[in-house]
């Protein structure tokens, strides 16, 4: 395997990963209320919603970090495309 072939896979790891993060971000934001509770009778509603929001935001880091890598990558394979064949046309 060269160089470019294992970037180009990580590239392609990176953006699965990516993918499938904002896919599962996508579904739990759907189910995402923007209700307001005054009493306690829906306070299990409140819960949810609560719980909804703390794994909507656990997952920034996650989607930030594969955004990066994949944009990283991405550039770095193109780079190295670039490269390889202006060294085949001299």
């Amino acid at each position: 395997m060269t160089l470019i072939e294992i970037v180009g896979g990580l590239f392609g790891l990176f953006a699965v990963c990516l993918v499938v993060l904002l896919i599962y971000r996508s579904t739990l934001t759907m189910h995402e209320d923007d209700q307001l509770f005054l009493d306690d009778a829906n306070s299990h509603m409140q819960e949810e919603q609560t719980q909804l929001l703390s794994k909507v935001n656990r997952l920034t880091l996650p989607v930030r970090v594969f955004s990066i890598g994949s944009g990283v990558f991405l550039l770095t394979f193109l780079a190295m495309l670039i490269y390889q064949k202006l060294n085949e046309v001299q």
